[in-house]
């Protein structure tokens, strides 16, 4: 039995341990979570739901950094 689910992170094949928070996997993908806005199964998912959220297996994230400049 594995400890590993199969999920999809802007488009790219990627691992994790089940039950992984969001967070703790934004972390393992070394972003800052301040500069990121993250699309979870098709929907724009909200900052203050980012730490109740678990990965499932299957799940498909989009994940946006954003850059300021002039």
């Amino acid at each position: 039995m594995t400890n590993q689910i199969a999920l999809q992170v802007n488009g790219e094949n990627r691992n994790c341990a089940i039950d992984t928070p969001l967070p703790k996997l934004l972390e393992q993908l070394g972003l800052n979570p301040r500069l990121i806005a993250v699309e979870y199964n098709g929907e724009i998912l909200h900052k203050q739901f980012w730490e109740t959220t678990k990965i499932q297996e299957g799940d498909i994230l989009e994940v946006v950094t954003i850059v300021g400049g002039g």
